[in-house]
């Protein structure tokens, strides 16, 4: 695999276990997450951080389109949380650190695995 692709898959891996840490030790709670604004931004820098390095791999390798599930949608809210910030809805990032971000911490193993 292409030495910057394997570096960005791991600035993804690692933004992922930064999120998880975030919430270690206690319950996920979506209400104290939308009360706690550093928690907020913190959440919504490292899924900047993801969104950014997908972005750089699918220019790279256009066959990580279709590797990495919904790289398209993952692109897309980096796009918003940088320049639509003020339309961040907290439901929307929550559902995405309830469902969508355990996929994608399973795909990003595996891609690192090789």
């Amino acid at each position: 695999m292409d030495e910057r692709i394997l570096k960005w898959l791991f600035d993804i891996k690692f933004a992922i276990e930064e999120i998880d840490s975030y919430f270690e030790g206690s319950e996920m709670d979506f209400f104290k997450y939308k009360k706690n604004l550093m928690l907020k931004r913190a959440v919504e820098r490292d899924l900047e951080i993801i969104g950014e390095a997908i972005n750089r791999i699918v220019k790279r390798d256009p066959t990580f389109e279709n590797k990495i599930t919904n790289a398209k949608a993952i692109i897309g809210l980096r796009n918003q949380v940088i320049h639509a910030y003020d339309n961040i809805s907290d439901e929307n990032i929550w559902s995405i650190l309830q469902i969508h971000l355990p996929k994608l911490k399973g795909k990003i193993e595996i891609l690192t695995q090789h």
